[in-house]
């Protein structure tokens, strides 16, 4: 399906069995423009393709092409079968970049939650051609920039494995990602830790959390952020004053059903909150200095710079 406006034109492609994306772009480009992806959060159970920000003025009216996608859900597919769906959607939108108006070569993901964690692995994993269990491609699968917001990042880091199994522990999110309770898949909770698979050569990471997320804690983003430029790379860190968790949705989004009411629309509503930011290279210190609130404004100059050749420093 392919819709047109005088602003944007929206597309719904299968680039999987039974998996489809969303593309919004401006209708009159002249020439390639970056793509992001969006990585939609739910505790990798819940949600689909729709269940992101709106992606017109976040940020297809800026330039870019703007891609939602659905993955497979848990517990019918555990861990890594999500990280290979979002690499599956960057080697589909490479393959078919011409037909979108999409440049291969500018390609960044974005999530939410479970999509934040996702996207996060996919940026960690960027530089390998195949991952192992990962079917033969011979497109690249890399991203050239990762926006994680408030995503698990060292599972094994969530228990306390000196203390008995909690009450919770079986049915949690993390168990329905790895097939079973975190100290009992201790190896696959590794392998899906970004914080835990960070090498040299990963793409520039930007990552958000709330200083009130009582989901996932803050000190989830500090440990990835800590492991990226401990191994030479650019990251940049926003631990945000009052922000709870799930605040890069808009209001309706509902990430984890009607019965659980996050954060959601927090970022829209107060783009001045206080937060603490850090950064290592000249670019994130530039960048936490023109913008020392998170906001989606911060969120685009991150990806302009990344993604943009030629975009100054802001």
């Amino acid at each position: 399906m392919d819709t047109a406006s005088t602003v944007v034109r929206r597309s719904t492609v299968e680039y999987a069995p039974d998996l489809l994306l969303d593309l919004v772009r401006p209708a009159e480009a002249e020439h390639p423009l970056p793509a992001i992806v969006w990585v939609h959060g739910g505790g990798w159970r819940l949600q689909d393709r729709t269940a992101c920000p709106d992606l017109v003025q976040h940020f297809a009216g800026h330039g870019y092409v703007m891609v939602s996608i659905d993955y497979r859900l848990a517990p019918e597919t555990c861990h890594p079968g999500q990280l290979f769906d979002v690499r599956r959607a960057v080697r589909w939108l490479r393959a078919n970049a011409a037909d979108h108006g999409i440049d291969p070569d500018r390609i960044g993901v974005w999530g939410s939650s479970a999509g934040g964690h996702l996207a996060a692995l996919t940026g960690v994993h960027s530089g390998a051609t195949r991952l192992p269990g990962e079917e033969p491609a011979t497109v690249d699968s890399s991203v050239q920039a990762v926006v994680d917001g408030y995503g698990p990042a060292d599972l094994p880091g969530l228990v306390d494995l000196s203390t008995e199994r909690a009450p919770g522990e079986d049915h949690s999110p993390e168990a329905s990602l790895l097939g079973g309770a975190i100290r009992d898949r201790p190896d696959a909770a590794r392998s899906a830790s970004p914080a835990l698979q960070v090498a040299p050569g990963a793409p520039p990471f930007l990552v958000m959390h709330g200083l009130g997320d009582n989901l996932v804690p803050f000190t989830q983003s500090v440990a990835l952020y800590d492991a990226l430029v401990a191994h030479g790379n650019d990251a940049i860190l926003y631990l945000i004053e009052g922000f709870g968790h799930g605040f890069f949705n808009p209001g309706h989004v509902l990430e984890l059903g009607p019965d659980q009411t996050l954060d959601q629309g927090h970022l829209e509503r107060d783009p001045q909150a206080p937060a603490s930011t850090r950064a290592v290279t000249d670019f994130g210190r530039a960048l936490t200095e023109r913008y020392p609130s998170a906001s989606f404004a911060a969120v685009e100059a991150f990806f302009s710079h990344t993604l943009k050749p030629g975009t100054r420093t802001p």
